[in-house]
């Protein structure tokens, strides 16, 4: 099946009265502009309802979906449905929970029951899950309204969600440019109002990359904080999920909902979950900030600029920052669990990966075919868990770490495709080869920055920080202690409220110009 019978599963291509209804819609309430916060407690106070609410996005994602690619499965009259019961324990007086009434997204690895779940590919292109996920489970328990299954990067295959059975996904800042990966249909929704918050999985930066490259939050929790049980993996010891939102203390709010032990996920950690509320507001005076040095090499010139106004920022909140060294992952790593979570994909239902997908899982095989490798791999990524605690925060007295979530701004759809076809080829010659001459380099790596904070299992979280002269955002990344997500939050909030740039909106509308492909770059992805 090719694009144009696929995208009969997308929304609605925009038609004169869905425009008339979006402008309506958006003039007279403004809904899609509000805060989950300012959202959960307007519903609290029955100002308005989850219908509403949820009809609101509803019409803005007929409106910028064809634009931005950012959903693949939109659930409309399961989500108006659940909506209607959920306003009607509104007008009883019954709240389930902050989330109650609140419109949120689900990346489509993340197993909806009767939803389609495709990984963005066509290897699962009818694949119809009969459980939910365990945090879709919670979701749904806390009230939320399931809204739709948002766009990927194929199997989390690559860091920039242009390469997706479904089409690329679209910066909404600029369509021309990545809107990050692998969770970017998440990050693009949440920034052009489709929604008020969705859940992302993280791998490498598979959060953190596209939250920073639109504009919003991300947070990627502790590992075994948030149960992995009913998500497509990546691998599994590197996995993570956890909330996008537009600001901290949205992202706290989710986070609360999906946190917590699960007996059948077996990398689930069994602790108490802390009231992560209490981070909002919290004193940061004391706090001790650690510069990673290599974070910090090689960034676009924006971006350095950005990052170091933040910094200085920073250190005038806290008791200031210094450099500090982090430990080696030189030997550390599981990229067999690639190669064996996804041995048996291709050709169900009759489809493959797309070409630098399947490009991907046959290197991770070739690149750890030895059992004995995977296990010392694996034993010494479990050793640098145990002790980087005492390795970075206690011995060298620092609180959190603080650094760039991307080096470089979001580069285009068509460089990186193109790239990415040179590359098949026997093409390119790495980071740096030249963005003038895409048949002389291969795709940038995106995730430098935030890979290393997976094998550590830290929490991590990012925020806006600053934007280009060309209008693209640029996130900070902050960083803390095993379950120290209180500390992270507490601080990325501090920042958020010292600054504004999390309160800007993308310049997109319903009839900006989406650009062109070229044939090269179209072989790529399904767009």
């Amino acid at each position: 099946m090719r694009p144009s019978s696929r995208r009969e599963f997308l929304a609605a291509s925009l038609s004169a009265a869905a425009a008339a209804r979006f402008a309506a819609a958006d003039s007279s309430t403004g809904l899609f502009a509000l805060t989950l916060k300012q959202a959960s407690e307007q519903v609290r106070a029955k100002k308005i309802s989850p219908v509403e609410l949820t009809q609101s996005c509803l019409d803005r994602v007929q409106a910028h979906n064809p634009k931005i690619g950012a959903w693949i499965t939109v659930m409309r009259d399961k989500a108006l449905a659940q909506a209607k019961t959920l306003a009607d324990e509104q007008a009883a007086g019954r709240f389930r929970s902050p989330l109650h009434g609140i419109p949120i997204g689900i990346k489509d690895s993340i197993d909806v029951a009767g939803a389609r779940t495709t990984a963005a590919s066509a290897v699962y292109e009818y694949r119809f899950p009969g459980e939910d996920a365990e945090v879709v489970r919670r979701l749904r328990a806390a009230g939320a309204v399931l809204i739709g299954k948002s766009n990927m990067h194929e199997f989390d295959a690559g860091a920039t969600s242009a390469v997706s059975y479904w089409g690329p996904v679209r910066n909404p800042w600029n369509p021309e440019r990545v809107a990050g990966g692998p969770s970017g249909g998440s990050a693009a929704a949440v920034a052009i109002g489709n929604c008020f918050a969705a859940l992302g999985t993280d791998t490498g930066g598979g959060i953190r990359v596209p939250s920073a490259y639109c504009g919003v939050v991300g947070l990627k929790p502790t590992y075994g904080r948030v149960s992995l049980r009913g998500i497509v993996p990546m691998a599994w010891s590197l996995d993570h999920c956890g909330p996008i939102a537009r600001t901290v203390e949205d992202a706290a709010m989710l986070l609360q909902q999906i946190a917590g032990y699960d007996a059948l996920d077996i990398d689930s950690a069994d602790r108490p979950v802390p009231d992560y509320g209490a981070a909002i507001g919290a004193p940061v005076s004391q706090f001790r900030l650690g510069i990673p040095v290599e974070f910090y090499d090689h960034l676009d010139d924006e971006v350095s600029r950005a990052v170091e106004d933040a910094v200085a920022l920073l250190d005038k909140l806290t008791k200031g920052s210094r450099e500090i060294a982090l430990p080696s992952l030189l030997h550390a790593g599981v990229g067999a669990e690639i190669a064996a979570a996804h041995e048996n994909l291709h050709g169900i239902n009759g489809g493959g990966f797309e070409p630098s997908t399947a490009r991907v899982f046959p290197a991770a095989a070739a690149d750890t075919a030895r059992a004995v490798d995977y296990i010392r791999g694996w034993r010494n990524l479990e050793l640098v868990r145990r002790t980087v605690d005492d390795e970075v925060f206690r011995k060298q007295q620092v609180d959190l770490l603080i650094a760039p979530a991307a080096r470089h701004l979001p580069p285009t759809i068509e460089d990186e495709l193109t790239a990415a076809a040179s590359a098949g080829r026997g093409g390119g010659t790495g980071e740096g080869g030249g963005r003038g001459n895409t048949s002389a380099r291969v795709p940038l790596d995106l995730e430098w920055n935030t890979r290393p904070f997976n094998a550590y299992g830290l929490p991590a979280i990012t925020v806006p920080c600053g934007f280009s002269r060309d209008g693209l955002p640029i996130g900070l990344q902050i960083a803390g202690p095993r379950f120290g997500e209180i500390q992270v939050l507490a601080l990325a909030h501090a920042y958020q409220q010292a600054t504004d740039w999390h309160n800007r909106r993308p310049p997109l509308e319903p009839d900006t110009k989406v650009p062109v492909l070229s044939k090269a770059a179209s072989e790529q992805t399904g767009g």
